[in-house]
């Protein structure tokens, strides 16, 4: 006779191994299968978040350089040219405060703080979303493993405690508290990382904005009015 815990520890410890084997998958039970479903979502929100975040987040310092150099020769319309051609938060902000470079102070900030409005909730859109299953996973793992627990007492309960129908209840309780875990982790893992990169661009924006008012309203007015005096 085989004695349980051994048969159990022995099966467990090749898990590993038997990843993409679609008959221990199967011994997790219907919990598992939610399991599968969440986490392609999940895969699917990573990998859209993080090609829309890689297209928006460009190299701030160069691009502002580069528009800096533009004005400098008095050319608004090609900066305004390359503002719309350029991806991302930053190039959106930068156009705002072109489009109000003749205005005040307090009206060009306006413009340039609704520009950031609108465009960093778009940065942060689904991250929640990728949270939530990060969160969720373990619990459905927990709903698994007691779903499991239950199955095994039920034998006891109707006397037919054999090796196989212990084991059905006691895999299903091991490989969704598995499952549950192996989701989360990278879950967690990805929305700490595509966060980090939200906070790099909302810095970029912020700077950006900054940067571009700031020579605004003070270098190419100033070169504005040295030109329309030497005229």
């Amino acid at each position: 006779m085989i004695y349980l815990p051994t048969y159990l520890a022995s099966h467990f410890l090749l898990l590993p191994m038997s990843l993409f084997d679609f008959s221990l998958f199967s011994k997790g039970g219907p919990i598992m299968w939610v399991l599968l479903v969440i986490g392609f979502i999940c895969l699917v929100l990573v990998i859209e978040r993080t090609l829309f975040l890689h297209r928006g987040q460009i190299k701030s310092t160069e691009f502002i350089s580069g528009i800096k150099n533009i004005l400098a020769k008095r050319r608004i319309v090609e900066a305004l040219t390359v503002c719309e051609e350029t991806p991302g938060p930053v190039a959106a902000v930068v156009r705002a405060a072109l489009l109000h470079a003749n205005d005040e102070a307090d009206k060009m900030l306006f413009y340039v703080q609704e520009a950031a409005v609108i465009e960093v909730p778009a940065l942060e859109r689904r991250l929640g979303s990728i949270a939530a299953i990060a969160q969720v996973a373990p619990l459905l793992g927990l709903l698994g493993t007691v779903l499991g627990m239950a199955t095994t007492f039920l034998a006891f309960e109707k006397d037919y405690a054999t090796a196989s129908a212990l084991s059905t209840g006691m895999w299903q309780a091991l490989l969704c508290a598995a499952g549950g875990l192996m989701l989360a982790i990278p879950a967690h893992l990805a929305h700490h990382f595509l966060s980090g990169r939200v906070r790099a661009i909302v810095r970029d924006v912020e700077w950006s904005g900054n940067e571009i008012m700031k020579y605004l309203l003070k270098e190419y007015r100033e070169g504005k009015s040295t030109a329309e005096v030497e005229a």
